[in-house]
């Protein structure tokens, strides 16, 4: 039988104080913002630097070359949650974040100084995919940390409410991305940002490690000794017992990943290539649109915390199911901005029924000893498969004259995570942090209906 929740973490060691569990999720969240900022800026600067790695082809070629290189960077991410998760469960949670903001800083350092195909020819793409790897890699380790960390210093019964700020952040960071790109696009000519300005952004990511350091220094650390010298601690085939977690943790990641790419990082894209919008209008109804799905991650953890994790899967891949292809069709056909920041913010709210306890129902599901791991390393196959291919795939549809084909493919997709919403247990009475831990042995099933089944 599974171990239950009485070995997990220090926080139930030796529990924190209010103030010294706000200055960790500070400190937690803070690296998350970094690093989705220096993540996030390479899909938001795209536009100005494609013809500098790939100066062959018309618009729509070059901005498919770097959205292969984004996609390059999600494949990175399970060897991240791998080596990551497994150093986060056995040598602590702290040490594993703060390595991987370094890595991230390195990436975008990288970029920033890089030369162009011009100047070295072929060596420049090859550079930028180097690049991408680190900062793969990097975010692969953060998600899978960041997310266990947070689901064990939360508060009980607040934990949807804490975990909300993990994707706050990471909204936050794409805000502060494409903000950058606002003033730099009011500051700076469209001729001196395909020349130059572009590295700006990077820069500002690789500065910004220091303060990230200092604030993940004083965090406290969540695994116990205990958990961290178990048997089996860190280990894929530790991981592989709870088989019935790890699909579930895939199949959350690929509609959930595969739906917020395409109504963020995508969006960018398809405002201007498909509905016709400038690019910066397109910036300004995006950073809108992303402010108010920031602001709805606390409000929506809150309401999670209430109805329960289960309740909100079901509701968002059973909306998504619905909804996203009469949104996109309305989106592509709209020409009024505020029209398209209305339809924008609409498919956005659907995701805040996912966002907020996106970290909190993966780490549910498994056993401290191999949590980081287990949310981690499964995340990041989906994502990678799924959610790092999104613009890729979509941009791959319109290229063969097919872009609505995109359209029902996300749909598809959600029915998984839809009917793995179905079968997922009650996390409050059978999760590892909330419940007795027999993950393995419930679903979201009545008992008369399992017992039909298995008859």
């Amino acid at each position: 039988m599974p171990t239950p929740r009485s070995s997990t973490t220090l926080v139930e060691d030796a529990p924190a104080r209010q103030p010294n569990r706000v200055r960790a999720i500070m400190g937690a969240c803070s690296g998350n913002l970094v690093e989705w900022y220096d993540f996030f800026i390479y899909a938001y600067t795209a536009i100005y630097f494609a013809a500098s790695f790939f100066p062959k082809g018309d618009t729509t070629t070059q901005l498919l070359a770097t959205a292969g290189v984004f996609a390059v960077g999600f494949f990175m991410r399970p060897l991240g949650g791998w080596i990551f998760g497994w150093l986060a469960d056995t040598r602590g949670r702290k040490v594993s974040m703060i390595i991987s903001v370094f890595m991230m800083c390195a990436g975008s350092l990288l970029i920033a100084v890089m030369p162009t195909y011009e100047t070295v020819g072929i060596a420049a793409p090859i550079m930028l995919v180097v690049a991408r790897l680190i900062q793969g890699l990097s975010v692969g380790a953060e998600y899978g940390t960041g997310a266990t960390y947070i689901s064990e210093i939360a508060t009980p019964g607040r934990r949807c409410f804490y975990g909300s700020f993990q994707y706050f952040t990471i909204i936050a960071g794409q805000l502060l991305a494409l903000f950058t790109v606002v003033i730099l696009q009011q500051t700076l000519s469209d001729e001196q940002l395909r020349e130059w300005g572009w590295r700006i952004p990077f820069f500002i990511g690789a500065i910004s490690a220091v303060v990230v350091v200092y604030l993940r220094r004083s965090m406290h650390e969540t695994a116990s000794k205990k958990d961290m010298h178990r048997e089996g601690a860190g280990s894929l085939r530790g991981m592989f017992k709870h088989k019935r977690a790890v699909g579930l943790v895939i199949a959350f990641t690929i509609g959930g990943s595969l739906y917020f790419y395409t109504f963020t990082t995508y969006m960018q894209k398809f405002l201007v290539i498909s509905a016709g919008f400038d690019a910066a209008t397109v910036s300004f109804i995006m950073t809108s649109a992303l402010i108010g799905f920031m602001l709805c991650q606390p409000l929506f953890g809150l309401m999670a915390d209430r109805l329960g994790i289960r309740t909100h899967m079901l509701m968002f891949s059973s909306l998504g199911v619905l909804l996203v292809i009469p949104l996109l069709f309305a989106i592509k056909h709209t020409h009024n901005p505020f029209m398209a920041f209305a339809l924008v913010f609409g498919g956005l709210v659907i995701a805040s029924l996912y966002t907020p306890i996106a970290g909190i129902v993966k780490a549910e599901l498994f056993p401290p000893a191999v949590r980081a791991l287990g949310v981690g390393f499964p995340y990041a196959i989906g994502n990678a498969a799924f959610g790092g291919t999104a613009e890729y795939v979509a941009l791959s549809f319109r290229a063969e004259g097919a872009e609505d084909y995109f359209f029902f493919y996300v749909a598809a997709v959600l029915c998984v995570t839809f009917i793995a919403s179905m079968l997922m247990p009650n996390l409050t009475r059978h999760g590892y942090i909330s419940g007795d831990g027999r993950v393995e042995e419930n679903t979201g099933m009545p008992a008369s209906k399992v017992q039909t089944a298995k008859a």
